[in-house]
């Protein structure tokens, strides 16, 4: 598993309608096809391609303008592609201004994810005092959209909250239209601007340039039949907003394992029909899983599972702006449908996946945070395991990021939860 993280990793960055992530596609389609899957092909998926060029912020003091700041920026997506804008700058949006905003990540206490849980597995005991820091302020999708509302003629984000020194954040990644100038600051960079700010009315010029424009991806199908004729739909992701060996290339190979073992078992011992998907285009609003739906509505009904899986990841520390990763698994979150938590608790016992929840699809908001999301409205029963470790939507999600001691026993989890659908119908 960890050489197929790696081979993919190689490629380089995975955005919807990359190079790399077609060239992901097409060998996750090879793959597929090596086990023996049913079938195995791909279904094109239109979507939106973002790619930024340049980015960068001078700012410069009204009252003594040699005194200048010039720092790099990395452009949010899917905002205005090219700009070159001169404005005020300061803290605040005020119309017609650039605004530097400070951001920061989100700290979430475990005692209280657990209190929300239908299950834990904690034989650390670790919840009680564990503080996980999420990649994300909650209104993540809507960042600049008090920016945008207030008027400001541009915004640069300061990471200045950010535990390490980064402006590699590929957020928000929705691939909704948003008509403004935008960048993320590295910490210490925004720093420096709004050092230069403090002192007095400054005035700065918001300069982006980015390509964007339609593309083609597609979603990796592969069937194996089984001894009933409903089905158990096992999926995942495969573009990125980096190279990304968590987000999801861990992903890509939770499938392939299951993928592969399943292709070992007899017919007549697959409690259902299986259907493994790899979905385009989740950093542009999860365009695959939408896709697959649309494409394959008839078949939902007669879905006893869509079980997907999201980022092996191992927890990191922030010392000195770096990130150090530790021993430890970050916080898995399952979230799982009513029926189904005592078959995913046991599983997770048996497979001593540690630091591990069981939740409700709908614990954090309408549908769950997966790329899978979508199959909630359907009414499709669904277990969808993945973790958010801070490092997610940032290039620092490398190798070393993955927590490779959960790979094997995740398989063997998503293994137990189908095995234990057998006999189970729908309609």
């Amino acid at each position: 598993m960890m050489d197929w993280i790696e081979t993919i990793v190689s490629r380089g960055i995975r955005r919807p309608g990359y190079p790399a992530d077609d060239w992901v596609a097409a060998w996750a389609l090879d793959r597929f096809a090596e086990f023996g899957l049913h079938d195995a092909r791909l279904e094109p998926v239109d979507l939106p391609v973002w790619r930024p060029v340049a980015a960068s912020l001078e700012v410069h003091l009204d009252a003594d303008p040699s005194r200048t700041v010039t720092v790099e920026a990395f452009a949010l997506p899917y905002t205005t592609p090219e700009a070159a804008v001169t404005a005020p700058v300061g803290r605040e949006v005020v119309p017609g201004a650039i605004v530097v905003p400070e951001y920061t990540f989100t700290e979430l206490p475990q005692f209280y994810v657990r209190d929300l849980a239908k299950a834990v597995h904690d034989p650390e005991g670790v919840f009680d005092s564990l503080v996980q820091t999420l990649p994300f302020q909650l209104d993540y999708l809507d960042v600049i959209q008090g920016a945008i509302d207030g008027g400001a003629a541009g915004f640069a984000g300061a990471l200045t909250g950010v535990p390490w020194e980064t402006r590699d954040y590929y957020v928000p990644y929705d691939a909704v239209r948003r008509d403004i100038p935008a960048v993320w600051l590295s910490g210490g960079d925004a720093r420096r601007v709004l050092a230069l700010v403090d002192e007095g009315p400054c005035t700065g010029t918001l300069t982006v340039s980015a390509e964007t424009g339609p593309a083609v991806s597609h979603n990796v199908i592969g069937t194996l039949p089984g001894r009933s004729d409903q089905w158990v739909i096992i999926g995942s992701h495969h573009d990125a907003p980096w190279a990304s060996a968590v987000e999801d290339t861990s992903g890509i190979a939770l499938v392939l394992a299951a993928a592969r073992h399943w292709a070992d078992v007899p017919e007549e011992q697959r409690p259902h029909n299986l259907l493994f998907l790899l979905t385009a285009g989740h950093m542009a609003h999860a365009a695959g899983t939408r896709a697959f739906i649309s494409e394959h509505r008839e078949m939902l009904g007669a879905v006893v599972l869509q079980l997907h899986l999201e980022h092996a990841a191992r927890r990191c520390e922030a010392v000195d702006g770096a990130l150090v990763p530790t021993d430890d698994p970050e916080p898995g979150w399952w979230f799982t449908s009513p029926g189904l938590e005592e078959l995913v608790a046991q599983a997770l016992v048996a497979e001593d996946l540690r630091r591990s929840f069981v939740l409700p699809p709908d614990v954090f908001s309408p549908m769950p945070p997966t790329d899978g999301a979508f199959f909630h409205p359907e009414g499709v029963p669904l277990v969808h395991f993945l973790s958010a470790p801070m490092y997610l939507f940032d290039s620092a999600d490398t190798i070393d990021k993955v927590h490779e001691e959960s790979l094997e026993p995740l398989t063997r989890a998503a293994i137990r939860i189908v095995e234990g659908t057998a006999g189970w119908r729908r309609g």
